[in-house]
């Protein structure tokens, strides 16, 4: 399935660099800024190509939800079937993509039913120079975090990419339904120093002034942020906390309510650390995750 894409530069002149947005259909801020930054691209591109991709997911952006209408997650079913659903005929087209690429930044944001706290990721590829390229592409893109996470996730862009060698980040900015102007700015700041710094187009790397927090954790399912705390019923859920707030063990992050019922229910955190993720959509089904605590001593500096 062939994707609509935005394209500058020559491709035999230097790196071919795709960046895409919009993988799940209700993350508006990465299609709003790479909508801007093919505004802002055109002759600046002096070595290279790159291809912008706005919404891969317009099935799933045209229903105004996560997924398409046969279900599936797209990040999930990477790399997909050219014969499949239309989100596996998307996937193939979008794995496609990247391994006609040199350099691969995705981003994402929490979509309708989550905030996440600003952050720069990368799978800790096994091969240390793509890894060195992924460490350096996350620091030039700006965020508060940066996050290197378990490298055997797969159905996702990053693990094509990882599969086809290719140098790879996504990022994450808040979310819950809205388009933050503040993360669409960042966004298109982060996608242009990383451009600079392939040397892709000329120009000033403008980097926050306080130090990221980089944390490396190879353990499975670090990065899956879909995972920690299920709710422990269907109902709707009320956080006690809010994102970037440091939790203990036993620490309350919200109550989950069953409507229909009397019972009420705190959802306690497991670990220690800061509160990363955190439900934004009130309605949960039993099972859905209510939040992500990154575990670590240190605060993450503002976004």
């Amino acid at each position: 399935m062939e994707l609509r894409t935005w394209q500058a530069g020559n491709p035999d002149s230097g790196p071919r660099v795709l960046i895409t947005g919009g993988v799940h259909g209700d993350e508006f801020e990465s299609m709003a800024a790479l909508s801007r930054l093919s505004g802002l691209l055109g002759e600046r591109v002096v070595r290279g190509q790159v291809t912008l991709v706005p919404v891969v997911n317009e099935a799933a952006f045209r229903l105004g939800q996560r997924v398409a209408d046969d279900g599936f997650d797209l990040a999930r079913v990477c790399p997909g079937r050219p014969d499949g659903s239309i989100t596996e005929r998307v996937a193939h087209g979008l794995s496609r993509l990247i391994g006609a690429c040199d350099y691969y930044l995705d981003l994402h944001s929490g979509g309708a039913r989550l905030r996440v706290y600003p952050l720069a990721g990368y799978l800790l590829h096994p091969d240390p120079a793509i890894l060195d390229h992924q460490r350096r592409m996350a620091r030039a893109f700006g965020l508060p975090i940066i996050w290197g996470t378990d490298p055997s996730l797969n159905g996702r862009s990053l693990s094509v990419a990882r599969d086809a060698r290719v140098p790879a980040i996504y990022a994450e900015y808040l979310g819950g339904g809205v388009c933050d102007p503040q993360g669409v700015a960042a966004y298109v700041r982060g996608c242009l120093n990383v451009l600079v710094d392939l040397q892709v187009i000329a120009g000033e790397i403008r980097l926050p002034d306080l130090e990221p927090l980089v944390i490396e954790d190879p353990r499975k399912d670090s990065g899956f942020l879909q995972i920690q705390h299920p709710s422990p019923l269907e109902g709707y859920f009320q956080p006690a906390v809010a994102l970037g707030q440091r939790v203990r063990p036993g620490d309350v992050l919200g109550h989950v309510s069953d409507p229909f019922g009397p019972a009420v229910v705190p959802v306690q955190s497991d670990r220690a650390g800061f509160v990363l993720v955190l439900r934004a959509w009130a309605r949960v089904a039993a099972g859905e995750s209510l939040a992500v605590v990154m575990e670590t001593d240190r605060t993450p500096p503002p976004w």
